[in-house]
């Protein structure tokens, strides 16, 4: 027996050993016995779900699991205790979104119809047939310019003729559906749908052209001034409303003007940071007036150009960039690459411009941090892989995705010393085809290897997966050692590892903990032994 209780002893031993490089596990022995008794509380609630939510006949879903394809698994999500409870989560801050995919699409598309200038057209003549790939074309025109024609889908439309938006849906066809068929054609066209990710686009180069096309329709919406305030608007109080408190939104600035009003192309970059920055401060007003104003600490944006740019026409965005942040230093947090690594130009291709970027801030005497996309791919010595390695040697802030960073055990030493958070984004890689569910996704092993992780949402508009908290979710349900506590540290990540000053920081997380004693309190009130 005495052997036995050793062997336990040293097995105990390296378990804990194992387990201590995880981030949480430095605060593990001071937590709460009320966190101790909430994270229990989860624990069971997560096991006794496994047996019984998870396991019940779904007609629709034949292979039902935790952590389960997210577009198929969502409806199952939704009814479970575990969504309900993280849904009332502090979730710290949200690092990696793209600001045009941020805002569910049905209310992009309201707000689209409330614009009278809003057109839009075809390509292709409309069929019940074609829906799914007839993509329109949106613009916003000026008063002059405002067509008469009724109908997209009447027989007799000219292909190519805009049509005001309001009459291309109150005269849309009633065999393809009528205006309840022209909303879901629309919407259809700038989200992506269980059997277009399973099915129809279910590889990963498949699947990223469904995505080129979302974006190709949903952009000319949203860079239409009228509309990108109010969606500005509705992004900050989704995302407070989801327990969000701070955000640094990707804005893809490979668009030198946005439409006005008007419907002229005459809208600069720098009104684009004026109304983020208006917003902002009205949202903050708002919620101070509801004495909520620790809720909502504020937002910064990181400027975006899509990687297909040429290296001559970076250094235009590249100064551009430098031109915004000494206007609105407090705005622009860094500076990113974005768009499809498989297939678009590498960080290697810009090198040159990029340390001559480093050395123009030394020049005005600026910091804007590389925060740059890497490793968004399965593949093993590729480009997109190797794009790790430059983003190191560039010296980025955090990394975007670093889906494949866990085969590189040398950048794990790296990310982990030099403290280089990782942007995880759970339902996108799954949806993208990066893996096929949460239990394959690589994030445990970068946890255990004790690399900061933030948990990012990435596109939740095209997801169907608003704010953070379906993330949470997948993450949670996906791994027995995961429990509260580990949710809590990746919350704490993305402050601790945000842009935010040393004094805002302090400033956040000091919420944060406040907010987070109060959800460990509701857990155990609500959820606790009766």
């Amino acid at each position: 027996m005495a052997a036995l209780s050793e062997y336990h002893a040293q097995r105990n031993s390296l378990i804990d050993a194992d387990l201590s490089l995880r981030r949480e596990y430095r605060n593990l022995h001071s937590r709460s016995s009320k966190e101790l008794e909430a994270d229990k509380i989860m624990r069971d609630i997560r096991a006794l779900e496994a047996k019984t939510v998870w396991t019940a006949d779904y007609p629709s879903i034949p292979h039902p699991f935790p952590g389960m394809e997210f577009l198929t698994g969502k409806s199952i999500i939704m009814k479970t205790k575990v969504f309900e409870i993280l849904s009332k989560m502090p979730k710290g801050a949200l690092l990696h979104a793209h600001l045009d995919a941020t805002v569910d699409i049905d209310f992009l598309l309201q707000l689209a119809l409330k614009q009278p200038g809003i057109h839009i057209r075809l390509h292709k003549p409309l069929s019940k047939s074609n829906l799914s790939t007839n993509l329109p074309e949106f613009r916003i025109l000026p008063q002059e310019q405002y067509s008469q024609v009724k109908s997209i889908s009447d027989p007799t439309y000219s292909l190519q003729t805009w049509v005001s938006l309001v009459n291309a849906r109150n005269f849309f066809s009633q065999e393809l559906g009528g205006m309840e068929g022209f909303d879901k054609w629309l919407i259809g066209t700038m989200t992506i749908n269980p059997s277009e990710a399973y099915g129809t686009y279910n590889t990963l180069a498949k699947i990223w052209d469904k995505f080129g096309t979302v974006f190709q329709t949903s952009t000319n919406l949203f860079h239409i001034e009228p509309i990108f305030v109010e969606y500005v608007r509705q992004f900050f109080r989704s995302m407070i409303a989801d327990g969000i408190s701070y955000v640094e939104a990707r804005i893809n600035f490979t668009p030198k003007l946005m439409y006005g009003a008007d419907g002229q192309l005459n809208v600069p970059h720098r009104t684009w940071l004026q109304i983020f920055e208006r917003v902002m401060n009205e949202i903050r007003e708002e919620m101070k007036q509801q004495s909520r104003g620790d809720d909502f600490i504020g937002a910064r944006i990181i400027y975006s150009v899509v990687r297909s740019a040429t290296p001559e026409e970076l250094v235009w965005y590249l100064e551009d960039c430098i031109t915004l942040k000494k206007e609105y230093p407090h705005l622009v947090a860094g500076f990113d690459l974005v768009g499809p690594e498989n297939v678009l130009n590498p960080l290697i291709y810009y090198a040159e411009q990029l340390l001559r970027f480093q050395e123009r801030q030394k020049e005005e005497s600026l910091d804007i941090p590389f925060i740059f996309h890497a490793g968004e791919t399965t593949g093993d010595g590729t480009e997109a892989d190797s794009n790790l390695y430059d983003a190191i040697l560039l010296g980025t802030k955090r990394i975007g995705h670093g889906y494949s960073l866990h085969r590189h055990p040398k950048l794990v030493e790296e990310c982990r010393q030099k403290g280089i958070a990782v942007e995880v984004c759970p339902i996108s890689n799954e949806i993208l085809r990066l893996t096929s569910s949460m239990p394959m996704h690589p994030l445990p092993a970068l946890l255990n290897y004790g690399v900061p992780v933030a948990l990012c949402s990435d596109d939740p508009a095209v997801f169907g997966s608003m704010g953070l908290t379906y993330d949470f979710f997948q993450v949670f349900v996906a791994s027995e050692i995961t429990g509260l506590s580990t949710l809590g540290a990746l919350a704490r990540d993305s402050i601790e590892f945000s842009t935010l000053e040393k004094a805002e920081k302090e400033r956040a997380l000091g919420v944060f903990e406040r907010r987070w004693s109060e959800f460990v309190e509701y857990i155990v009130v609500e959820y606790g032994a009766k």
